[in-house]
């Protein structure tokens, strides 16, 4: 039996596995890679990753598991972790946690809103993220690169430093963000300093496998399970799951919640974390987007993952 609470064997999650990135194949032809960074627009969109890190520390994978790619907005998770480390419930007072309703990148709603973005995972409130980090730590792309390291102690975690460029040169978007937040007085430090560990933090390169061990934390109660270092306090934990269920694919949330039932953080450069409580922490990437900015390929493969599994939050 492959649902409910039954434990799944290490066999069983590779057949599982296997059977995705077989059944997966006819969906890679679909999408287009993120284009408007000129650095992503480069990636092969047939490629395709998916890794699975359980609580008990068993790692499993299929396809192209252990090639990197740029994690983009799945970052914003992390950052949002140290950020209410450092600053408690008090981030809300600056940012808010319902659903946008719009695009990652809207200026929109900012105008009606005096400059508190909607939540922490569309740009404008990963931007306020990012500013609260960058108050606590002069160098805050240093600190974010040590916590990801952190997390993942096997691997070395560095940036992309092309990709950062090619975000910094076609970013007036984010710049727009920034500036605007700024004019509210919801952002404390330069913009600039503040949008250079933006970018940075966006072009973190990893794979499915390092991605799925980074996350294992929000799974196990904000207890890192293989080193068994707290991470974060089980409330705060439980709270980013919560924001993931509800923002962490953008404006398609309610979807992804109906189809795939786990908390998610995608990003544009084509990678998806889940998370099921007590259980794992589940990656899977392919460049190929949807309207939305999420893989097409990767919610299908979460979807049969669901299907063959039948684990679900709900």
């Amino acid at each position: 039996m492959r649902h409910g609470e039954t434990i799944i064997s290490n066999v069983e999650y590779q057949q599982i596995l296997n059977e995705i990135v077989t059944d997966i194949q006819p969906y890679l032809q679909h999408g287009e890679v993120a284009n408007y960074i000129p650095q992503l627009s480069m990636v092969d969109k047939q490629k395709f990753g998916i890794a699975l890190h359980t609580i008990d520390g068993r790692m499993i994978s299929a396809g192209e598991a252990s090639e990197t790619f740029s994690i983009q907005s799945i970052s914003k998770a992390l950052t949002l972790t140290m950020a209410i480390n450092i600053a408690g419930d008090d981030i809300w007072k600056r940012i808010g946690r319902e659903p946008s309703g719009n695009a990652f990148n809207s200026l929109v709603q900012l105008e009606t809103e005096h400059g508190i973005p909607r939540n922490p995972f569309i740009n404008a409130g990963a931007i306020v993220v990012t500013d609260i980090i960058l108050s606590k730590y002069t160098d805050a792309k240093s600190a974010i690169l040590e916590f990801v390291n952190w997390l993942v102690p096997e691997d070395v975690i560095e940036f992309d430093s092309e990709v950062a460029i090619s975000e910094k040169s076609t970013g007036h978007r984010n710049m727009a963000l920034a500036y605007f937040i700024k004019s509210f007085n919801n952002l404390k430090n330069d913009p600039v300093d503040v949008l250079d560990a933006y970018f940075h933090q966006c072009a973190l390169k990893m794979n499915c496998q390092q991605l799925a061990s980074a996350f294992l934390f929000l799974a196990n109660r904000g207890v890192n399970p293989v080193s068994n270092e707290i991470v974060t306090s089980p409330n705060h934990a439980k709270h980013i799951c919560a924001l993931m269920s509800t923002s962490g694919t953008y404006d398609a949330a309610g979807d992804f919640a109906y189809s795939v039932g786990l908390p998610g953080k995608s990003g544009v450069g084509g990678g998806i974390v889940c998370v099921m409580p007590t259980r794992f922490s589940l990656c899977v990437w392919s460049p190929g987007l949807d309207k939305q900015g999420n893989s097409l390929a990767g919610i299908k493969a979460l979807e049969l993952f669901r299907e063959k599994t039948g684990i679900s939050v709900f």
